[in-house]
This record gives structure tokens, C-alpha cells and sequence, in this order.
């Protein structure tokens, strides 16, 4: 890139001179064409050529006063202006930061940002970009696995606190339903930090060269003013190695192999749903129907269980690895996904396929090297072919036949157990659900649920999803029959959280857990580990994995409708009449922007 360099110090020469060669070799290390204008009351004027001026991609300037830097010759440029001070102490770190923070220049603001600029002692202008003092805007995109609540209720509390702060806010929510409110390229160009609030990967390429501060939904739903504040503190320029999938990770973020798996399960949801719904419509001409040809049972039974349920495996293995290892990694995770399907290994075999997948395509990608006339062939023909034949190759030899073993193993327990059994089962699976309320230990329960749905085994899935109801239903009645325990907006987030607990949104809870976590947590788990004991007592299954109540709609959807039914409702009981008696006084709900 070509770069514009001025440092401008009038009445001292080695501060300009200093600046000058510092940032000069700090823009080399970034491989830029640096063309340095050294100012100062020993050196002459270094005057542009016209192409010069137009060849320049980026102009920089360290200067005190800004008055002696010549702005003028800059408009129509992107630049960036600073006190010289602001050069000496990291250049490497300021060039990085005006890269970001630099905006086009016009005329009309040129007297505005020297005396900005200028006249301010301390770093606190450089911080405003060298753009006339104004608060710094902010996009962000919100993300979590099953698309549905915490990525909206994450950019609701990320969208009040950056008002509240007094900063412009924009959020793109990455859902179930793809992206909403698209951000814009003028929207992120303009932006002075990009908050990805994001429990799945997702595409980061359209930031490369801004200040991207990465964290989980879970944190910015609940701290929302430390998430924005840490943004702008802490942010770090998205180079476009980072933005190409191998970016450092960052204090705010949370990363590894818990991220890798939700990504799967995220990619992999909406074909469980589809398949099962589709399989559970057919069922509505009869439980066997689909064992005659021809009919549309039969043609729905081959959409739902012989097309999406296949595809499953091949998904989620296929996006683990793309999470870890970028595009590179989607064909030789899909592959061996495909393999641990028709090996019967299942979704722990599709889990290890994705994995051994991604690293081998990342460890390819970034310790394979090659001529530089054959390197442009890595992502589209050597990654592609070794790392398949490697991820294939050991889920055949090594892999497979243990895992499908182990896989047929815990089938047959689970479908062969005692009462006993699939009540403990039950009350593990509907605590785990209502203890963190869309958190890790939520989302593994129902990672587990939906995997054991490959394997045709529906139980666990129905005591999950009749428990993932009970947090935010409890929370309803219980602000319903103890009215005068509770406050106004605690009664208006009461009414709101039963509408989202009879859609299976555990989150709908989550205001009363942040203002009481050591009553309402409690009351939740028993409540869901009431259910799911129920549930799993009852023998209930579950064909599609998300819906709530809605789902009881649909003909053989749930086998023992009724019974299911009442298991939520037992748990719903047992959570907001507990709650309703532990609860001490009215006391105000938090909102999400809060504090």
C-alpha cells in the first residue's frame, strides 16, 4: 500500500526527524510504500507530485501544531491526523490504529480538525481519529447456535447500552433465518470499533482493516456497557490473514473446540428440524403408511429420514471444520462426516470427522509451504485432496468401527434402560438445561439430544426440550401469582418470558436470574429436572428438535402428547410456585442494558 507519511514539528527537529524514521520502519514491517514529508525549522517543504498525491492510498499525519502540516494538499484523501506525540511511544501500534480510524478529508473540515487536534494536550483527540470531536459509532453482529434468542436479545442489549452510552449502534443479527439488518459498507467503513458478539464462526473478511473486539452473546446480553467499553479499549485491527480464518484470539473472545462444535450444531440444526417435522408429517397417514410406495408418506419419509437425516452427520462434521480451518476445511469434513454416517459411527464419529478434518486442512494451510507458482493451487486442490485422504482414511482404519461400536453400545442402553434409569437420565438432562440458560452447560445438553436424534433414539430430545421450557414459564406464573413480590416491569418481563417459554427460549428467564441468580437458578433446575424425569418416565419422544409447545400441534410429532404436556406443566408449577415463595419483596428486574 502506498503511504503519505508527514510528521511536522516546527521547533523541534529531532522529535520530527524521530517520528519520521520510526514510522518509516514500522511501515516497511507492514510491507507499505512509505513516502516520508519530514517537517521542521531545518527542512525544506517536500512538495508532491500530482501523482504522487494520486497514487497515495493513505495519508498520515503526526504533527504539533497541525497548522505546519499542510492539510490542504490531502483533500479527497483518506487520512488520519494525530499529535507527533502520540507516534514515538508504539509506532507500530499508531500506524495500525490511523489505518483504521482514517477518513476521507474535505475542505470544510480541515480548520476543525487542526484546531482539534492541536490545542489538545493528552491523546484524547488522536482517539477521535483526527475527525472533528464526535462520538465514535459501532457495528456489531450477534450470533449463537440455534439462531433464535440469544442472538436477538444480545443486539437489543448491545443496541440500548450503546444509546445509553451516547454512541451510534448498529447490529446485524446472524439468526435462523440468515442476516437482518444488514450492516452496510459505508456502516462499517465509517465505524470506529466492530463488536462480533458471536458463539458460531462467522464470515469476518468485510472487516478486515477495522478494530474488531470478538465475545460471546452470553457476555454483551449481560454486560452490555463493559462489552462496548472493552470494545473501544481494547480492540485490535483484523489484518486479512485474521479475517481469512487464522486470526490471534482475543481477551474477549471465547474460542477452541466448544466453539467449533456449536458452529456444527448451528449449520446442522435446521436440517434436524426440516428432516424431523418432515418425517413426523408423514406420520399423520398412519405410523406404517410410509411403508407403501408411492404414497406421499412414503415421499415424505424419504425427504425427512432419508435425504436430511443423512445429511446431518455430513454437516456438522463439514462445519466444525470449516469453523476451524475456514472454507479449506468444508469438503474433507463433509466427507468424513458421510463416512461416520455410513459407518454408523454416528454423531460422536461426525464430531471426531469435523475435527480431524479442520486441523488437518489448518495444519496444511499454514505449515505446508510451497513455490510461490503452486501455492494458489492449496485451497482448491492439495488441502482439498490430502486432508480428505487423511480425515477418510483414519475414520475407515481407526476410527469407525470403535466409534459405531461405542455408538451402538449407548443406543441400546438408552433405549433398553430401566425406569430407574431414564428418570436419572432425565433429571440430569433437565438440570443441565436450566442451569445456565442458553450457556455452555445448556447448549451441551442439547447438542447431546439433538446428536442422539441420527441414531433414531427421540428420548433424550423430548425431556430436553420440555425442560429447556420450565426457566422462562416458571418465571411468568411465578410474577403472575405473586403479583405483589414483584414490580411493574417485572410483571410486563414476566408476561413476555411465558410467551418465550411456550416457544422453548430458556432465555426468556435470564432477567430474573441476573437480578436473583441464587433463588431463581435453584427453582429452575428442580423445576426442569422435575420435567425431564417425567418426560423420560413417561416414555415421550420427540421427533423434532426445536418449536415448544407449537410442536404438539403437529399429528405424531410427540407420541404421548397429553402426558408430555403434563410433565411441562408439572415443572412449571414446581419452578413458579417456588420461586413465588422463596422470592423476597418487589424488587426491579435488570434490563438488559443495565449495569
Amino acid at each position: 500500500m502506498n503511504v503519505i507519511i508527514v510528521t511536522a514539528c516546527p521547533s523541534g527537529m529531532a522529535t520530527s526527524f524521530l517520528a519520521a524514521r520510526r514510522l518509516e520502519q514500522a511501515a516497511r514491517r507492514r510491507d507499505w510504500e512509505p513516502l516520508i514529508d519530514m517537517r521542521s525549522q531545518f527542512e525544506r517543504e517536500l512538495v508532491l507530485s500530482d501523482a504522487q498525491l494520486a497514487a497515495a492510498e493513505l495519508v498520515i499525519v503526526a504533527a504539533s501544531p497541525m497548522a505546519s502540516a499542510g492539510l490542504d494538499r490531502f483533500v479527497g484523501k483518506r487520512v488520519h491526523v494525530a499529535p507527533i506525540e502520540e507516534a514515538l511511544p508504539d509506532p507500530a501500534a499508531f500506524l495500525a490504529n490511523a489505518e483504521a480510524r482514517a477518513r476521507v478529508l474535505e475542505a470544510k473540515d480541515i480548520a476543525d480538525v487542526a484546531a482539534t487536534v492541536s490545542t489538545t494536550a493528552s491523546g484524547a483527540a488522536s482517539a477521535a481519529g483526527g475527525d472533528v470531536a464526535h462520538k465514535p459509532s459501532i457495528v456489531a453482529v450477534t450470533a449463537c447456535p440455534t439462531g433464535v434468542a440469544h442472538t436477538f436479545m444480545a443486539a437489543e442489549a448491545l443496541s440500548e447500552a450503546g444509546r445509553a452510552l451516547g454512541y451510534p449502534t448498529r447490529v446485524e443479527t446472524q439468526g435462523s433465518v440468515g442476516a437482518q439488518d444488514a450492516l452496510t459498507e459505508q456502516e462499517i467503513a465509517a465505524a470506529e470499533v466492530v463488536i462480533l458478539a458471536c458463539d458460531i464462526e462467522v464470515d469476518p473478511t468485510r472487516f478486515a482493516g477495522k478494530r474488531v473486539w470478538r465475545t460471546s452473546t452470553g457476555t454483551a446480553l449481560k454486560k452490555p456497557r463493559d462489552t462496548i467499553e472493552q470494545a473501544l479499549e481494547g480492540a485490535e485491527v483484523e489484518s486479512a490473514t485474521a479475517a481469512g480464518g487464522q486470526g490471534s484470539q482475543q481477551k474477549g473472545e471465547k474460542r477452541g473446540p466448544y466453539k467449533h462444535l456449536l458452529t456444527g450444531v448451528s449449520f446442522m440444526l435446521p436440517m434436524v428440524v426440516a428432516g424431523g417435522l418432515m418425517i413426523a408429517l408423514s406420520f399423520v397417514f398412519g405410523i406404517k403408511a410410509f411403508e407403501e410406495e408411492g404414497t406421499l408418506a412414503a415421499a415424505l419419509m424419504q425427504i425427512g429420514g432419508g435425504s436430511a437425516f443423512k445429511l446431518m452427520i455430513p454437516v456438522l462434521a463439514g462445519y466444525i471444520a470449516y469453523s476451524i480451518a475456514d472454507r479449506p476445511g468444508i469438503t474433507p469434513g463433509m466427507i468424513g462426516g458421510w463416512l461416520a454416517a455410513t459407518l454408523d459411527a454416528g454423531f460422536l464419529g461426525g464430531i471426531i470427522a469435523g475435527f480431524l478434518a479442520g486441523y488437518s486442512a489448518l495444519g496444511l494451510s499454514r505449515f505446508v509451504k510451497l513455490p510461490q507458482s503452486i501455492e494458489s493451487l492449496k485451497p482448491i486442490l492439495i488441502i482439498p485432496l490430502v486432508a480428505s485422504m487423511v480425515t477418510g482414511l483414519v475414520m475407515i482404519y481407526v476410527v469407525g468401527t470403535p466409534v459405531a461400536g461405542l455408538m451402538a453400545t449407548l443406543t441400546e442402553f438408552l433405549e433398553s434402560m430401566g425406569s430407574a434409569n431414564a428418570v436419572l437420565l432425565g433429571i440430569l438432562l433437565g438440570a443441565m438445561m436450566c442451569f445456565d440458560l442458553g450457556g455452555p452447560v445448556n447448549k451441551a445438553a442439547y447438542a447431546f439430544g439433538v446428536g442422539l436424534l441420527a441414531s433414531e433414539t427421540y428420548a433424550p430430545m423430548a425431556a430436553i426440550m420440555a425442560a429447556g421450557m420450565v426457566p422462562a414459564l416458571g418465571m411468568g406464573l411465578a410474577s403472575f401469582i405473586a403479583r405483589s413480590k414483584f414490580a411493574e416491569p417485572e410483571r410486563e418481563a414476566g408476561k413476555a418470558s411465558f410467551i418465550l417459554g411456550l416457544c422453548f427460549i430458556s432465555e426468556g428467564a435470564i432477567p430474573f436470574a441476573a437480578k436473583d441468580p441464587l433463588r431463581v437458578i435453584p427453582a429452575c433446575m428442580v423445576g426442569g429436572a422435575v420435567t425431564g424425569a417425567l418426560s423420560m418416565l413417561i416414555g415421550a419422544k420427540l421427533l423434532a428438535p426445536h418449536g415448544g409447545l407449537f410442536v404438539l400441534l403437529i399429528p405424531n410429532a410427540i407420541n404421548v402428547p397429553l402426558m408430555y404436556l403434563g410433565a411441562i406443566v408439572a415443572g412449571t408449577l414446581v419452578t413458579g410456585i417456588g420461586y413465588a415463595l422463596i422470592k423476597k419483596g418487589a424488587q426491579q428486574v435488570e434490563t438488559a442494558a443495565a449495569t
